[in-house]
This record gives C-alpha cells, structure tokens and sequence, in this order.
C-alpha cells in the first residue's frame, strides 16, 4: 500500500520531467565550479494556509541518500562518546565542558550556531537542561540520542539524511535534499520520499502545495511543480 500511495503523490510530478530538472541543476553547478560542495535544496510555497489559526506541523524524514556530507555534529558525551567521537575524528564536549559555559546565555548562543545538529549520551541528555537552559531547544537543535549499541558513524550518517519540514510564520520553507556531487538518481530518490512526506503533513494535501522549486546553493531555481 505504501509505495501506491508514494506512486499517487508523485504522479502530480512526472519521474521523467523531475530527472531533466536534476540534471539541469546539475549541469549549472558544473558550469561554474564553486570551492565548496554545493546543496541541492528543495523550495516548498504552500496557499490555503493561515499561520495564525491553522495547526503548525512539524514533522522529519530519513532520506535513502546523504543529503548533508559536510553537516557539522558535536556529540555531548559521557566518556564512551567522547572517546568514541575522538577516535573519528568529530567534535565533542564533556559535561565539564559544557559546565564551563557557566549558563552564559551569549555563550551558549554562539556555541549552538557552530553547529547544525548535536548528538547525546542517555546520561547527558538528562543533564542538558541544567547545564545549558533552554538555548539549544530555542536553537531548535536539542540533541539527538545515542546509544552504545549504535554506531557512532550510523548515527551521524543518520543525521545527515534527516529532513525537517516545520510550518512557522511564513508560507514557504527550504530544505536540503542533496548535494551535487551525488548521483543523478539519488537525488530524484532524495526529493521524491522529500516531496510525499511533506505533502502527507499538508491538511488538504497537495492542494495546500503552490509551487515546488529545486535549485543549487549559487544556482537558478528550478521549478518543478
């Protein structure tokens, strides 16, 4: 039933005419070589739609393909993680370290905007609240768990392939889908799972949807609905 239902809300968008917009995409970013990796993100417009009354929705997805390779993470860890996270290569801090913020708002601020996602111990998670206050929950970046069972690199990977449609005061919102250094394909599995999630956490569907557009970090938007 799932993919039936994957296959009905894609048939608003033609697979064939999604690929030749990838591969437009694509070839723009090869057209002018950036010194960074570039980001495929997906540009969502909706209508029907009134903030102020209507429920918010918020809701994330795990792609099939690494939509972030170069995603900064820093694990708040108990000495398992950090030791762990040491190992390979990957930021990490202590609950001493994080005791060393002493509270300071500004601080904390500064330290969450480093990073675009945090993962946690069990033990540290507890913690987090008195040793930070709410900053990183205001950031939006209140970290994940972890688990000694899981991979440290799984889980990071996991992270990387997450996507985070949220409905806040505005009618429109971006998320990254990919990058250009992906497969072609990859990328058109990335936005397909992108596109039906979002248009499941609509009220009315895809007639809550106005325009769908695709485009690179420096690159042309590319409409695809």
């Amino acid at each position: 039933r799932g993919s039936q239902s994957c296959t009905a809300a894609m048939s608003k968008i033609q697979t064939e005419y999604l690929k030749s917009c990838v591969e437009a995409i694509f070839d723009g970013a090869k057209d002018r070589k950036r010194k960074f990796t570039e980001t495929v993100e997906l540009q969502v417009g909706l209508k029907n739609y009134d903030p102020q009354k209507d429920k918010r929705f918020a809701g994330q997805v795990k792609l099939n393909h690494v939509a972030r390779p170069t995603m900064r993470i820093c694990v708040l860890g108990d000495a398992y993680h950090c030791e762990r996270a040491e190992q390979e290569g990957v930021d990490f801090k202590t609950a001493d370290g994080l005791k060393a913020f002493n509270k300071n708002k500004k601080l904390i601020k500064k330290f969450a905007k480093q990073y675009h996602a945090f993962l946690a111990s069990e033990s540290m998670i507890k913690q987090i609240p008195r040793l930070l206050g709410p900053g990183l929950n205001k950031a939006g970046k209140f970290p994940t768990l972890i688990t000694q069972a899981e991979p440290l690199s799984g889980k990071m990977d996991e992270l990387k392939s997450t996507v985070k449609f949220q409905l806040k005061k505005v009618l429109c919102m971006c998320v990254a889908v990919g990058h250009v250094n992906m497969e072609h394909g990859e990328c058109v599995d990335n936005l397909k799972l992108a596109i039906n999630f979002l248009v499941s956490l609509l009220k009315k569907n895809w007639q809550n949807v106005k325009s769908l557009h695709i485009k690179t970090t420096m690159g042309k938007p590319q409409r695809i609905y």
